[in-house]
Order: structure tokens, then C-alpha cells, then sequence
């Protein structure tokens, strides 16, 4: 069972492609265990258990070519 939850807006996904590819790689970072992405409203949910690194978050959302929309 999961804990917490933020959702952050990502600026740019536009296809099935772009939602996986941000899904996977906020997957592999630790203590994210689970990413749901919303594809129409440009949007992801992230679970984690523990505390998150949202600096992280930014970089990595950032570094794929997308752009980090802040939580909501």
C-alpha cells in the first residue's frame, strides 16, 4: 500500500511514447513505487512510501526533454 502521493504537471508529453518514458524513469527513482500518468490533463501521480526528492524529480522529468510543471 502506498503512503503519499504529488502530482506534478509535465509540460510536452504528447503520445503513448512520451507517457512511458516518464513513467519509467521516475520509476527508477528510489522511493517512487509507483507512476501513474495522465496522458490528456499532462499530468503525473507519483506514490512513495518515504520522503521524495523533488529536485530530483525536476532534473529527471527535465533531462527526458519534457518540462516540470510544478506539484499541484
Amino acid at each position: 500500500m502506498f503512503k503519499k502521493s504529488v502530482t506534478i504537471s509535465v509540460n510536452g508529453m504528447s503520445c503513448d511514447h512520451c507517457a512511458n518514458k516518464v513513467k519509467n524513469a521516475l520509476e527508477s527513482i528510489n522511493g517512487i513505487s509507483k507512476v501513474k500518468v495522465n496522458l490528456n490533463k499532462k499530468e503525473v501521480v507519483i506514490y512513495y512510501k518515504e520522503n521524495i526528492n523533488l529536485e530530483k524529480i525536476e532534473t529527471t522529468i527535465n533531462d527526458l526533454g519534457y518540462k516540470f510543471g510544478g506539484t499541484k
